[in-house]
């Protein structure tokens, strides 16, 4: 270690935290101690450290976990350590979650200690070295929306350690945006003028895939005809995002981990080593945690690629976003078809703002690009939206002779059906049919539902 780097350590037991800092003193670290969980919380706000190391049980409300949420919300980059006495899996799984470095547990070996204190140390200062402004202000996030709360901190993250060099880890379901958000962390990157190159992990073999990710020389197996470069070699200066890398088989796993650690990529078939400057961003809809308790993903590769991680919310949590990411979706498809389409009625926006969207936002992309197609007027509306996502339309698609019923028929069918779709929830119903609750209490009364 060095004099450069600064540990915080935190424990109510005055002579526990003196003692870790001064064995971390000894190893040339700069180690400031405090006894209490308010002084922790306090000195973080205000000041980066490169590693906190505290204690997961303190003796007032605020616990080890509650300082790994306060140190990842001012300075993503810094390592948390915790130490514990009540190692549960849950425990650990939740701190890891939460964006934990490693963990030790009581009595601790000193020498562990140091070592993972050095590890951690070495990857908060590869993030700070190239951070040319924390609080930039001129983030470009292209085509991420969102004004929600959970869509705010997910923006605030991405501002902190796009300038770096850290790996990011970004969770969430498929169809959630993950790629968006990678684009946006390198467009907004030192790296932002080299190539950002894609990857589906999980669309090759083994085989493939680390001839795709790694390269091959000519002969190297049937059918190489030539030399050719992999996508390492290829991202060489710019970012390299690997998506669904939960899906990625573990021997690969462990050549993926060595050329983390080393920076040198070996083409299949070759025997001379490339070097490469590559940023990692991953991302995955598999619990990894999970993968690795069920000896699916390898731990090590785990800490390797989550530097910080980002957990992007599905749609349907935050139906807030919906109305924005719609009406950009809008101007995106009707540029592309060339018709002058300028807005959503807000009878159909209340209807898209209703639906689950179990595709999420690329299922919304596709559905607004649809209406688009099928839209002859200047504003999308009702008759518009696709009947998977209409009840109504739904009930329309699936009578067969809608001249054999009358319209009150179809119209308390309707009210039925959307009634039983969101369990009974009124305010919901209304806002999907189209109607005002007041109307729709009156028409439950009147057909008696």
């Amino acid at each position: 270690m060095s004099k450069d780097i600064v540990v915080l350590v935190v424990d109510d037991e005055p002579e526990h935290a003196d003692g870790i800092a001064e064995a971390l003193e000894k190893s040339s670290a700069k180690a400031i101690a405090v006894y209490n969980a308010d002084d922790a919380l306090e000195i973080v706000r205000k000041q980066r450290f490169d590693v906190v190391v505290t204690d997961l049980k303190l003796d007032t409300d605020v616990s080890g976990l509650g300082i790994l949420d306060e140190v990842k919300k001012h300075y993503p980059a810094t390592e948390v350590i915790l130490i514990t006495a009540y190692a549960t899996i849950e425990t650990c799984k939740e701190a890891i979650r939460r964006g934990a470095y490693d963990y030790l547990v009581k009595p601790i070996d000193i020498d562990q200690l140091r070592a993972m204190v050095t590890r951690a140390a070495r990857r908060a200062v590869a993030a700070y070295g190239n951070v040319a402004s924390e609080a930039q202000t001129d983030f470009i996030f292209d085509a991420v929306r969102g004004s929600s709360p959970a869509m705010q901190g997910i923006f605030d993250v991405l501002r902190r350690v796009s300038p770096t060099n850290i790996t990011v880890l970004i969770e969430g379901e498929s169809g959630t945006g993950k790629e968006l958000l990678a684009r946006a962390i390198h467009n907004n990157s030192p790296r932002r003028s080299r190539t950002f190159v894609p990857v589906n992990c999980a669309g090759f073999s083994e085989s493939l895939l680390e001839s795709e990710l790694f390269g091959h020389i000519k002969g190297a197996f049937t059918g190489a005809a030539a030399d050719r470069k992999g996508l390492f070699e290829v991202a060489d200066g710019g970012t390299l995002f690997l998506d669904e890398i939960g899906d990625m088989p573990m021997s690969m796993q462990a050549k993926l981990l060595r050329v983390l650690e080393d920076g040198l990529v070996v083409p299949v078939g070759a025997s001379k080593p490339i070097v490469v400057d590559v940023r990692l961003i991953s991302a995955t809809n598999h619990d990894l945690i999970q993968l690795i308790e069920e000896k699916k993903f390898r731990q090590d590769l785990y800490f390797r690629i989550k530097g910080v991680s980002v957990s992007v919310p599905p749609l349907r949590e935050r139906a807030v976003d919906i109305p924005e990411l719609a009406d950009y979706f809008l101007k995106e498809a009707a540029a592309e078809i060339n018709k002058p389409i300028t807005s959503i009625s807000p009878a159909a926006m209340n209807i898209l703002t209703s639906y689950t969207w179990p595709g999420n936002i690329r299922q919304l992309r596709n559905c607004i690009r649809t209406m688009a197609v099928m839209c002859d007027r200047g504003r999308l509306d009702v008759q518009d939206i696709p009947p998977e996502v209409h009840p109504i339309r739904q009930l329309a698609g699936a009578t067969t002779d809608l001249g054999g019923l009358t319209l009150d028929e179809l119209e308390k069918q309707a009210i039925a059906d959307t009634l039983a779709k969101v369990e009974g929830n009124r305010e919901k119903a209304a806002k999907i049919l189209g109607i005002g609750e007041r109307t729709l209490y009156r028409k439950i009364k009147e057909y008696n539902l």
